[in-house]
C-alpha cells in the first residue's frame, strides 16, 4: 500500500484513467467490429473517419501502438475501398 498523500493520489487518478481508457479503447473495438461487417459502400466510408480518428486518438495516448493504429486503418481502409 502506498505510503505518502501523492502516492495516494496518483492510485486515485491511475484508476480513472484506467477506467476511461478500457472504455475509450472498448468502444473503439467495438466500432472497428461494426465497420467490418458493414456490406454497405455508404455506410462504410461515413464509418472510416470516425473509426480512423478514434484509433489516432487511441495511439496518441499510447492505449495501443502507433503501428497497431496504422494497420487497423490500413485494413478497414482496404475493406471500405473493396466494397462495391
Amino acid at each position: 500500500m502506498a505510503n505518502h498523500k501523492s502516492a495516494l493520489k496518483r492510485v486515485r487518478s491511475d484508476e480513472k484513467k484506467r477506467d476511461r481508457n478500457r472504455y475509450q479503447h472498448k468502444t473503439t473495438r467495438n466500432a472497428l467490429r461494426k465497420l467490418r461487417e458493414s456490406t454497405n459502400l455508404k455506410e462504410a466510408t461515413e464509418m472510416l473517419p470516425k473509426v480512423s480518428s478514434m484509433l489516432d486518438k487511441l495511439s496518441k495516448n499510447n492505449v495501443i501502438h502507433k503501428n497497431k493504429a496504422s494497420n487497423l486503418k490500413a485494413s478497414i481502409a482496404a475493406h471500405t475501398s473493396a466494397l462495391k
